[in-house]
């Protein structure tokens, strides 16, 4: 597990560190020391942590005038435990909320489990979201996460499947990414034909 690392080769489009209005703004990184871990597992230390024991993430981009963020998560989601939605919601979603961000792309390929509890955080999140004409479209999630996640109806809050589960996303730019699938979720939505 140590050597699943974010993905770096937008850094020269974005790091969230640097960005005053990130969650993560001026957080340092030892790259000699792995401190975290997901269970008995040191994990890369370059995973940023928000209160998860269990789920760790990276905001890979993020654009205030477009309004999107691109959020790489690792690890296991636990609702059920750890209330990791309520963490992810209040310490991470609302901070960027609150710069602007209404449109999310998360993705999930390194997302092992999902367990579930009720669904609040998420309708919270969704109603906020659509408010502001945004969405969250959860992309490249193993099918098993995407099923455990259906088992709740957490397809009414997120965009998933089909298109979104087989993306070849880093062969994109960060921009190119966020058009490509804004068109996916209008497309779903019926808001283009």
């Amino acid at each position: 597990m140590h050597s699943i690392e974010p993905y770096y080769s937008w850094r020269n489009h974005y790091i969230s560190s640097n960005d005053p209005q990130s969650p993560f703004y001026d957080r340092k990184y030892n790259e000699m020391s792995y401190h975290m871990k997901l269970y008995d597992h040191f994990i890369h230390p370059q995973w940023d942590v928000f209160g998860s024991s269990t789920l760790y993430l990276k905001i890979l981009f993020a654009d205030y005038e477009d309004g999107y963020a691109i959020i790489e998560l690792f690890g296991e989601w636990n609702d059920c435990l750890h209330n990791d939605i309520m963490l992810l919601k209040r310490d991470v979603i609302e901070t960027l909320q609150d710069a602007g961000i209404s449109k999310y792309i998360l993705i999930g390929e390194n997302v092992l489990n999902f367990h579930y509890s009720d669904d609040s955080y998420y309708e919270e999140w969704f109603d906020e979201v659509t408010d502001e004409d945004g969405w969250i479209a959860l992309l490249n999630f193993n099918d098993h996460v995407l099923e455990d996640m259906k088992t709740i109806d957490l397809d009414s809050f997120f965009v998933m499947g089909g298109e979104l589960s087989e993306m070849g996303w880093r062969t994109y730019k960060p921009e190119q990414l966020y058009y490509r699938i804004q068109d996916c979720v209008e497309y779903r939505l019926g808001l283009i034909g």
